[in-house]
C-alpha cells in the first residue's frame, strides 16, 4: 500500500516543549509555545535517505508527534482543537545545530531538503492516546523516550495557540516538540522515530554532495 499522500502549506514545529530537552541544550522552558516553520520541501516518507549537507556540522535527530489538521482551524478554543485534527504520525525534525546556533533564528538549521521525514498518518480516531509519547532510536539503539503528559504545552494549547498566529489549513503539519536525548547522525546511520499508539518513520542517513 503507497504512503497516503501529504502536502502541507506549512509545517509548524514547537521547540522547546519538554522541559529535559530544553535543559539539555542550556535553554529555559519558554513562558508560551515557541513556534518556527519549516518548509514542505524537506518532507520525506519511510525509508528516504536523510540527507548531511556538506560543510553543515552537526546535524541532529529530533523525534516528535506529528499532527495533521483535519479541519480548517483559524482561533479555535483548546476545549475544540482535537475536532480539527484529521490523524497523528511521528516526524523527525531533523536539525543542523551549529547553523541553528550561528544564525540564531532557525529556518537555515531546520530548512533543508530531507530534513522533516514523517511516517504513515494514522487517523484520530484510531489513535491510543494513553500510548501516545515518542521514543527515537539510532542504529537500534534507544536515544529518546517520553511521554506525550510531558510536554510543557499539550496539543489542544498548541493547536489553539498556533491558530490565533495564523490560520492553520487542512493538511498542514504540526511537530510538537522533542524529548531530551538529542544527537548528532553520521552517514550510514539508521534512525528510526515511533509514536506510541500510531507507527514509526526508519530512514537511513547519508553524505550529501556539493
Amino acid at each position: 500500500m503507497s504512503p497516503m499522500p501529504l502536502s502541507p502549506s506549512k509545517i509548524v514545529c514547537v521547540g522547546r516543549n519538554y522541559a529535559r530537552h530544553a535543559a539539555e541544550l542550556g535553554n529555559e522552558v519558554p513562558s508560551e509555545p515557541l513556534i518556527f516553520l519549516k518548509p514542505p520541501s524537506a518532507l520525506i516518507r519511510g525509508g528516504e535517505g536523510i540527507v548531511l549537507p556538506p560543510g553543515v556540522g552537526r546535524v541532529d535527530f529530533e523525534g516528535e508527534i506529528g499532527v495533521v489538521v483535519g479541519r480548517r482551524a483559524h482561533n479555535v478554543s483548546e476545549g475544540d482543537a482535537w475536532s480539527h485534527v484529521e490523524a497523528l504520525l511521528p516526524l523527525n525534525d531533523v536539525t543542523a545545530r551549529d547553523l541553528q546556533k550561528k544564525d540564531g533564528q532557525w529556518t537555515r538549521a531546520k530548512g533543508f531538503d530531507t530534513f522533516c521525514p514523517v511516517g504513515e498518518p494514522v487517523p484520530l480516531a484510531e489513535v491510543d492516546m494513553d500510548a501516545l509519547g515518542v521514543t527515537t532510536r539510532v542504529n537500534g539503539n534507544l536515544r529518546q523516550q517520553a511521554s506525550a503528559g510531558d510536554m510543557v504545552f499539550g496539543i489542544p494549547v498548541l493547536l489553539a495557540h498556533i491558530s490565533r498566529i495564523m490560520t492553520l489549513e487542512p493538511g498542514d503539519l504540526i511537530a510538537t516538540g522533542t524529548p531530551d536525548g538529542v544527537g548528532p547522525l553520521a552517514a550510514g546511520d539508521e534512525v528510526e522515530v515511533s509514536v506510541g499508539g500510531v507507527g514509526a518513520v526508519r530512514n537511513p542517513v547519508r553524505e550529501g554532495s556539493r
